[in-house]
């Protein structure tokens, strides 16, 4: 039987519950290879390093807060996606995670594909020279204009969400002379044991059509009427975070069964069946995600033999990793300013950034780990919150986690696998600007999405 999934973001208390796995490191100088980018390490003097590069000098010339990618630890992820699902099944790399004109440019060299989900996501992949043939177009209620600006840049699959935009597409398709490959997202009555807000496949939700109340197969009759639009398959997702393919296997069950409904129905048998992303990634020790290729293969499996049972040939299958490729890559950097011991809870350690530019803690109770990467320390642990500078308390980076109690103001202090989402959610509440994307290399770092500054929010403040 398969492990059973971990949720994105426990909730805790304001204090650690009895029986939380919190406990203090037995050495609070490593850096656990799970958490951190594959070319993290220390040097002789114990400041870290990346790519070559230690953090003293980053912080240095690019200041902090910033978030730091590891550009080989990323294209190598890239490849192993690529790599483990191989020449007969396609990965789309889900540009909601994180998405740049550099991270674009990778994708292409490595041989992914990408998802994108807004006009504004388009724009950059396209900028960065992406064939417009190895993107898919994603969203709840994709406008005319925007259905138009995707054609028009002959992009390769949408993903069919609702019958209105069945119609709408169909339309914009036959105005331009084109026959547009489309997938329906279909909502499979699985949900991912995962934090409720970003559980996306159970039916009281705003994604997809229901397989259980007939919508998904109606959606299917109304596409395969439409002369302009080209039906490719079935698009299905459970949910994010999910370190087990169990949901997976209920979920691929009723949407080869639906595949099977329109065999007989239609004498169609659909080429592709795209089971979505979702991944998890250690964002603590206690986490366990599977490699890409214990997921291909599971993945392929159970597809396999899904397909044998209903008499269908195996379509062709796709997923969709953002988070499970760009998450581990990067960490934000920080500096540490006001240290505030409260006796008998913790201490609360602040730094120059916080929920603007890392807001799942607060979003999502989601966990994470917290390095003092400026220099070693043999002190003991003390328990520690990380919080941010902005006005709410609820601007907590780092809930529960152990640094040396001789942290001292000034102190560097990284905080793994942020390469996901929150770039992607990062904000200007309090009118902070948002932090740089560096991708260090061989020991040098490039600015690949610049630090915002005072003049950039005036700028949109007309007055």
């Amino acid at each position: 039987m398969s492990r059973s999934a971990h949720p994105a973001g426990p909730r805790h208390g304001d204090v650690l519950p009895e029986g939380h796995y919190l406990a203090p490191p037995a050495d609070l100088n490593a850096l656990d290879p799970k958490v951190w980018s594959a070319t993290v390490t220390r040097d002789a003097e114990g400041v870290a390093t990346v790519g070559g590069l230690d953090v003293k000098a980053i912080a240095e010339e690019h200041g902090t807060p910033a978030y730091v990618m590891d550009e080989a630890d990323f294209r190598a992820r890239a490849r192993a996606w690529r790599d483990a699902f191989g020449a007969d099944a396609d990965v789309y790399y889900a540009g909601k995670a994180f998405l740049s004109k550099a991270v674009v440019r990778w994708l292409h060299e490595e041989g992914l594909n990408l998802d994108v989900c807004s006009p504004g996501e388009l724009a950059v992949a396209l900028a960065a020279g992406m064939p417009g043939e190895r993107i898919a177009l994603h969203g709840n209620n994709k406008t005319t204009e925007e259905l138009e600006q995707a054609l028009k840049a002959g992009i390769g699959h949408v993903v069919l969400d609702s019958f209105q935009e069945i119609e709408r597409l169909a339309a914009v398709a036959e105005r331009q002379g084109v026959r547009q490959p489309v997938l329906i997202r279909v909502t499979v009555g699985v949900e991912a044991h995962t934090h409720e807000f970003i559980a996306t496949a159970h039916e009281d939700q705003k994604f997809g059509l229901s397989l259980s109340g007939g919508r998904a197969a109606e959606a299917v009759r109304r596409t395969l009427a439409h002369p302009s639009l080209e039906l490719r398959g079935i698009h299905s997702h459970i949910g994010s975070q999910i370190f087990d393919t169990a949901g997976f296997e209920v979920a691929a069950r009723r949407v080869v069964g639906l595949l099977a409904e329109v065999r007989d129905e239609h004498g169609v048998e659909l080429p592709e069946i795209d089971l979505g992303g979702g991944l998890g990634i250690a964002y603590t020790s206690e986490d366990d995600p599977r490699t890409p290729a214990e997921i291909a293969a599971a993945l392929a499996d159970i597809v396999r033999r899904e397909c044998a049972a209903a008499g269908l040939t195996a379509p062709r299958l796709s997923v969709e990793p953002g988070r499970a490729i760009v998450g581990p890559t990067a960490f934000t950097l920080y500096r540490v300013g006001t240290i505030k011991p409260l006796d008998g809870l913790r201490t609360y350690v602040s730094v120059d950034g916080g929920m603007s530019d890392n807001i799942r803690t607060a979003l999502y109770d989601a966990e994470y780990s917290v390095a003092l990467v400026s220099r070693t320390s043999e002190a003991a642990p003390m328990l520690v919150r990380v919080v941010g500078k902005h006005c709410e308390s609820g601007d907590i980076v780092v809930r529960d986690a152990f640094l040396p109690a001789d942290l001292t103001e000034g102190d560097l202090i990284a905080v793994p696998a942020t390469g996901a989402y929150c770039r992607s959610m990062a904000s200007n509440y309090n009118h902070a600007l948002k932090p740089p994307v560096l991708a260090v290399r061989d020991g040098a770092a490039r600015v690949i999405v610049r630090r915002e500054t005072e003049e950039d929010l005036l700028r949109l403040d007309i007055g």
